[in-house]
């Protein structure tokens, strides 16, 4: 990829955000695939990954990790994508986020504490279904 000035970057990492939210993980994973750091993040803090795994997108966060997406990189509100999957009732992002090794522990509130407020706690357990 050719050296990209700041404004790219922030265009190019606005465009993944968004096609990380709307699940069109083919033609998100290819800015990846092109050379746009796998953990970039908006001016909130999101990551593709967070983004994907916040509305229930399975084959994007599937490629993402594919990828070397970091699973515990949280948002300047201290989120992590696990904590938003529970939080959203995502269970299989919960399950492949906990299978690629996502701290129950990291963020605010951490995974552990929203699974015990949302009732999901079952998707903590070790072969869990």
């Amino acid at each position: 990829m050719p050296e990209l000035s700041r404004d790219d970057v922030e265009k190019l990492t606005t465009m993944a955000i968004d096609l990380a939210r709307r699940g069109e993980s083919t033609e998100l994973l290819e800015f990846f695939d092109h050379g746009l750091p796998i953990n970039v993040q908006d001016a909130g803090g999101n990551t593709a990954l967070m983004m994907s795994a916040y509305h229930g997108h399975a084959e994007a966060v599937r490629g993402l990790i594919a990828r070397g997406a970091d699973v515990d990189l949280r948002n300047a509100r201290d989120q992590s994508p696990i904590a938003g999957a529970i939080f959203k009732g995502e269970d299989e992002i919960v399950r492949l986020l906990l299978a690629a090794g996502a701290d129950l522990d990291a963020g605010t509130p951490p995974a552990r504490l929203a699974a015990e407020m949302f009732g999901k706690t079952h998707l903590l357990a070790p072969n869990h279904d």
